[in-house]
């Protein structure tokens, strides 16, 4: 438990344009909620914390909401934890200035993290090689594309010595009950979220999205490992008869499972998956026609265009 005649413990938050409000309170409130709930007598609260803007002195969330900053990107400031918010696109985000600023601060041994879509902007200012890492899911197909040497997990949070990155969503919530419980304890930490009825913590390894029976709404065996098989074989896609042999059925049997339970064929349901696939590619970063065709299993850019057309009525470079 933190002493009486400590400091408050500081944490900085970076805010870039477009992070969401969702992230950014459930990591701001508990950290309001700890400094009401200690009982013993300070003279200073558990926790402070200050905003950071970029030139602007001020960003904007997803949903317009505006939170002036306190001090600009680049500035001299006294924290002991950095985290940054980021939302929309953050692989859209190149500003210099901003990677050598934080990259200084990684230098001087600050603890880092990043929130949503936080940890690109991380990985893009040079700051996570050799660490573990996670993402928010709609990023992490185009992570992996631009910087296919990093450590990634589909986790809530990791926390990989100086470095912490975390999902976003209501993921921060269970991110700062573990920074709680390290700084004050099990019994504190349990007090702040049980303040926001939030009772069941999940633990860091937790999944970020709702499973294959959740997703698709079928809970047979042998169509719930196809479909992971599917989902890792994008790129190098399966035959029938391969996906048939590794779920140990005939190619027959197989497709009559997909049909009956989700009225589409096997090798369909394959292709609108690497479609999908291929759509968050062209939304999100700015890999060549050719290059994303590859990555999601045809053959040609032209192939490609056209299937693509045709299942969304809309062309790759209609998509850009």
């Amino acid at each position: 438990m933190t002493e009486n005649n400590e400091k408050p413990y500081r944490i900085g938050f970076l805010l870039i344009d477009g992070f969401a409000l969702m992230s950014y309170s459930a990591a701001l409130e508990p950290l309001r909620a700890a400094n009401q709930l200690f009982v013993e007598h300070r003279t200073a609260p558990l926790y402070e914390w200050i905003h950071i803007a970029l030139e602007k002195g001020q960003a904007i969330s997803s949903t317009g909401a505006i939170i002036k900053g306190d001090c600009t990107v680049g500035d001299d400031i006294d924290i002991d934890l950095l985290l940054i918010f980021a939302g929309g696109d953050p692989f859209a985000f190149r500003d210099k200035k901003t990677f050598a600023w934080l990259r200084k601060l990684a230098a001087s041994g600050l603890i880092i993290g990043g929130i949503s879509g936080g940890p690109v902007i991380m990985v893009n200012a040079g700051l996570m090689e050799g660490r573990r890492m996670t993402v928010h899911w709609e990023h992490a197909t185009t992570l992996n594309e631009t910087a296919p040497n990093i450590a990634l997990s589909k986790t809530l949070y990791v926390i990989d010595r100086n470095r912490l990155t975390c999902a976003g969503g209501v993921a921060p919530l269970d991110l700062m009950h573990a920074i709680l419980t390290d700084h004050h304890g099990t019994d504190f930490a349990r007090k702040v979220s049980d303040w926001f009825l939030y009772t069941d913590i999940r633990p860091p390894g937790g999944p970020q999205k709702a499973g294959i029976i959740e997703n698709y709404g079928v809970n047979h065996p042998i169509i719930i490992q196809a479909i992971e098989i599917m989902e890792n074989h994008i790129g190098d896609p399966l035959n029938l008869g391969d996906i048939a042999n590794l779920v140990n059925c005939t190619p027959r049997h197989l497709n009559r499972l997909f049909k009956e339970k989700l009225d589409i064929t096997t090798m369909h349901f394959y292709r609108d998956l690497r479609l999908s696939h291929a759509m968050l590619l062209l939304k999100q970063t700015s890999l060549s026609l050719t290059d994303i065709s590859f990555d999601v299993g045809f053959s040609s850019s032209a192939h490609f265009s056209h299937t693509f057309r045709n299942h969304f009525d809309i062309s790759p470079k209609e998509v850009r």
